[in-house]
């Protein structure tokens, strides 16, 4: 019987010895691996902290002091060790564990998270409420060096750093070099600034120069040489220019250093940043030698390493490619990304074109901005950007683009629902906030062919910001490319029905069992949600007296909700008016299939709304599903 089998909370792990740890940290990687697997998840990220999280749970208590992790999608092994292994065949399923941390699994997840760079602002304000109300617990924020990329992290560093509150700070690095610290000097530094008697040191100097006549004046002297020399010799103490103790770089696999390392800033009172060198992927061959593509994978063959559910192509990557061929032909061209160049399909531009190519990492407020620059110069820049990232940057759509009536296009990627991420990655709220902004075109392809046909459009338009919104994933049945900003997709006389993106597949097989009862379903398919086009739609409620809307939104703010207001401005005369959307919540994890049939947006749940329309059922006529 291994260990793992045995440790069911973190008390288990601090009975263990470094040996038996390290034998935990080789079977939970194992654990992992096999898991995920089964279950699709983040592989790479969590293979490289195995070791941090066993030793914070060695050293810290985590149902009383407070773990947050950045992003949050490295937090599988600390679900492992808080009582939640068993949980894991229902990883990312609907109703079952979720791939990120959440409070309402346990006491041991003191905070969600599931956006980039948020750790340290959070972790400063559960510092300083303990402060405020007298508590007793340590805060510690884990973040990786891609997330200090995001403009948040800086901010909340800069404010932590001279707040004197209690914090520590680990750093991940697993890729980028912040600072490094350059040779055999700095490395000597490193290693005195670990050991007890070197703070037991600072404090007995400051002590002491305290006493004295002209003492504060000496310590300063002393002080800011020492900074004056440390600057000259190690290249790294931009943290300790911000008010952190900074402590590292150190192997983020060896658990012995690394349990030392936090007993260490667990007696600092002031913020303590620890700088960690580590493998992401660590422990599997092929995740170590791409760890990007095994980032966030599907169900996988181990030996092979190869995905069992991919595909041959998926809108990113008809995005990618289409994109390219019409950089070919413009060399003003250029392409965006916040740190998602595969995941946004942008592997070929980046190849053909790198001079015209900028991941200005997890930075979407200044990737919206600098794109806004590139516009007002003569370029023609697209900002490729994961509608659940869109929201970070509204303001610089706002005020920088917009207002400015300038050329962006915006490939809005993972639009709607994106499935097992659950509610921090579902996509549903630029449908919402898009149309509210001036002069913001919005396009929703429901076929690769009409994302192809709407970039060239996007192009084509010299007057202001256009997106161009799609989901995560292959194209349905539906293929084609249909004309204008809408059309009469199929035409009916008992029941008008308006769908956008994907939806319409579900709506052409609901129609279609519909009709078998002898309703006629006439189907309006919208290709532009901004401006909206009302006409057609409002000609066909005219004909048929009945309208619903389905569509993979909330409700508020829905294309449903404006359409409705139209009807309502006009003074139609109606039977019946129903919308099918999300309703006002937030959508947890699952597999789509599991989420479309719960939320009623499979084609049986719209068949049977219509029918219900149609027969004179009057049953939550406004309200969502």
């Amino acid at each position: 019987m291994g260990l793992l089998e045995n440790i069911n909370s973190p008390e288990d792990v601090k009975k263990l010895d470094i040996r038996k740890m390290s034998q935990l940290c080789d079977e939970i990687r194992s654990f992992l691996i096999e898991s995920i697997a089964r279950s699709g998840g983040h592989l790479a990220s969590n293979l490289g902290v195995v070791e941090l999280t066993v030793a914070l749970h060695k050293v810290f208590d985590t149902s009383v002091d407070k773990l947050i992790f950045d992003v949050g999608h490295q937090c599988y092994t600390h679900k492992i060790l808080t009582g939640r292994r068993e949980e894991f065949k229902n990883l990312r399923s609907l109703d079952g564990l979720a791939g990120f941390p959440k409070p309402s699994e346990s006491i041991h997840d003191p905070f969600s998270t599931g956006h980039a760079s948020t750790s340290i602002s959070a972790a400063l304000g559960m510092a300083r409420a303990r402060t405020l109300m007298n508590d007793d617990y340590h805060v510690i924020a884990v973040i990786g060096d891609g997330a200090l990329t995001g403009g948040l992290a800086y901010e909340a560093l800069n404010d932590a750093g001279q707040s004197k509150e209690q914090l520590l700070v680990i750093l991940n690095d697993n890729g980028m070099s912040i600072q490094r610290n350059v040779g055999g000097v700095a490395k000597q530094l490193g290693r005195l600034r670990l050991k007890p008697q070197y703070t037991k040191l600072k404090k007995h100097v400051r002590g002491t120069t305290s006493r004295i006549p002209g003492g504060k004046y000496i310590y300063r002297v002393i002080h800011n040489t020492k900074l004056f020399l440390k600057r000259m010799l190690v290249r790294g103490s931009m943290f300790e220019d911000m008010g952190f103790t900074y402590l590292g770089p150190v192997d983020g696999h060896d658990l012995r250093e690394l349990i030392r390392l936090f007993q260490i800033a667990k007696a600092y009172t002031g913020p303590v940043l620890i700088h960690l060198k580590t493998v992401k992927g660590k422990g599997y061959r092929y995740s170590e030698e791409s760890p990007s593509e095994y980032h966030g994978i599907s169900q996988f063959d181990i030996d092979s390493g190869r995905q069992l559910n991919g595909s041959a192509t998926n809108f990113s990557l008809v995005f990618g490619k289409k994109l390219s061929e019409l950089a070919g032909r413009d060399g003003r061209i250029c392409a965006i990304t916040a740190a998602m160049q595969s995941g946004t399909g942008l592997d070929k531009f980046a190849e053909e074109f790198p001079r015209r190519f900028f991941d200005v990492g997890i930075a979407e407020g200044h990737a919206v901005t600098m794109a806004a620059g590139l516009a007002s110069r003569g370029m023609r820049p697209v900002c490729a950007i994961y509608s659940t990232f869109l929201q970070r940057s509204y303001d610089m759509l706002i005020h920088d683009v917009a207002l400015q009536k300038l050329p962006v296009v915006f490939a809005i990627d993972r639009a709607g629902l994106t499935g097992e991420d659950g509610e921090t990655h579902q996509g549903l709220f630029d449908i919402s906030f898009l149309p509210h902004i001036p002069g913001m075109r919005v396009y929703c392809p429901s076929s690769y062919a009409e994302l192809e046909a709407m970039l060239e459009q996007a192009f084509a338009r010299n007057d202001g910001p256009v997106a161009i919104r799609y989901p995560r994933g292959c194209e349905g049945e539906y293929k084609g490319v249909s004309a204008g900003n809408a059309e009469v997709f199929k035409a009916g006389s008992d029941i008008t029905v308006a769908v956008y993106g994907r939806l319409i597949n579900e709506v052409i097989r609901a129609a279609q069992i519909a009709e078998e009862t002898g309703v006629s379903v006439e189907i309006i398919k919208l290709n532009v949600i901004s401006p909206l086009p009302a006409k057609i739609v409002l000609d066909s409620v005219e004909k048929t007296k009945r309208f619903l809307a389905v569509e993979e939104s909330l409700d508020e703010g829905s294309v449903g909700r404006r359409l409705l207001s139209e009807i309502g401005l006009r003074g139609m005369a109606v039977k019946s008016a129903r919308l099918i959307n999300l309703g006002n919540r937030f959508i947890p994890h699952g597999n789509m299939p599991e989420l479309m049939v719960r939320y009623g947006l499979d084609a049986r749940s719209i068949s049977s709304a219509i029918l219900e329309e149609c027969n004179g059922e009057k049953k939550n006529r406004s309200a969502a599903v």
